[in-house]
């Protein structure tokens, strides 16, 4: 039997921050409001395109397992927020890439994006249909922030992650998953008019988030805990088995609620919605990253992963790590910084919902 071993891993973080304190400028809110509803100090905002981070991260990835592109079976985007519908984003990052024999497709379950994709991408290794594949998580969802809305324009930041997967003999990689989708909670997380209708009809569209924490909150905690008790059974282990657990990064109680549900230490959770904020897809592969570089993950470990997003959209898995967990070489490859500030990068979008922050752009 063949196994679908994470060999290679990449990630992007755009370099324009917007701190809690940047945003009390152009919103009513401030650090101490943020911080405490959801233990985000920061977020990354992106000057360039959803496919450009993508491809970022993926040729870190490639470069992370010394892996040729042209040998390479398929790309899988996960992402809400493409910069195209038709064709897909994976396209053009596949031929960026040089990726020439590969399959391309785009995948949008929201947050939870990467992950199916990687359960995706796991189980066509092991049915045998390809040998290799990368599955990315990017978001740019800055871009769809309602800057009158402060209780969800805080929430969000943009980023990419990616993971090469090869075939292998050894039992490692994606062990087990459970995808889910809760009944009737579409509407509690829901960003109307993202899309053909009837956003490219008019010119008067406002895209603007629901968002009904609480609703998302208890939704969230039950659907990621009931996929982990589903993953737990599957794979005949206990908590006390897991090593790592790596959680979507959605929001710090949600975070700690799952942990205290599941009797799990703080200690072995990666935690980095202080720095990135709710990156949605990009979530779970740039904290996985991180993890890899501040050395967290060690051979052989069993890592706990779980995610939730809209639809709402639940999932876990576990993953077993391989032998590697350092890279094998890195890429060259870069994006060129913005010559702005934040505010001048946001200018538009705050000029869209009626902001002004014309006192605060470079002179």
């Amino acid at each position: 039997m063949k196994y679908a071993e994470i060999s290679g891993w990449g990630s992007y973080a755009p370099p324009m921050i917007m701190s809690n304190e940047d945003i009390s400028r152009v919103v009513d809110t401030n650090d101490e409001w943020i911080y405490s509803r959801s233990g985000i100090k920061r977020r990354h905002y992106s000057h360039v395109s959803t496919g450009k981070m993508a491809w970022l991260a993926s040729e870190r990835a490639l470069s992370s397992g010394g892996f040729d592109a042209k040998a390479l079976d398929l790309v899988i985007l996960g992402s809400t927020s493409p910069e195209e519908y038709c064709p897909n984003t994976a396209s053009w990052i596949k031929n960026e890439l040089g990726a020439v024999k590969a399959a391309a497709f785009d995948l949008n379950s929201a947050c939870t994006s990467w992950f199916y994709g990687l359960n995706v991408a796991s189980d066509m290794i092991k049915a045998g249909s390809i040998k290799s594949a990368l599955v990315i998580g990017a978001e740019r969802i800055s871009l769809a922030m309602d800057w009158n809305k402060r209780e969800s324009c805080v929430l969000f930041g943009d980023g990419a992650g990616a993971v090469l997967l090869t075939a292998s003999d050894k039992d490692t990689g994606l062990k087990t998953a459970f995808m889910s989708c809760v009944p009737d909670t579409r509407e509690c997380l829901h960003l109307p008019s993202w899309g053909l209708s009837p956003l490219h009809f008019t010119n008067d569209i406002f895209v603007s988030l629901n968002f009904e924490g609480q609703e998302v909150f208890k939704n969230a905690v039950k659907g990621m805990s009931d996929a982990i008790d589903n993953v737990l059974s599957k794979e005949d282990i206990q908590v006390a088995d897991i090593d790592l657990f790596i959680p979507h990064q959605a929001n710090m109680r949600i975070i700690q609620a799952l942990a205290k549900r599941l009797n799990f230490p703080m200690e072995k959770v990666i935690v980095r919605i202080d720095e990135y904020a709710n990156t949605s897809a990009a979530s779970i592969p740039l904290a996985m990253v991180d993890a890899l570089n501040d050395k967290r993950i060690k051979p052989g470990m069993n890592i706990l992963v779980a995610t939730f997003g809209a639809g709402l959209t639940c999932g876990a898995g576990i993953i077993k790590w391989g032998d590697r967990v350092e890279s094998i070489s890195e890429s060259s490859k870069s994006i060129p910084d913005y010559d702005g500030s934040i505010f001048d990068l946001m200018k538009d979008s705050f000029n869209h919902y009626g902001i002004n922050a014309s006192h605060l752009l470079t002179p």
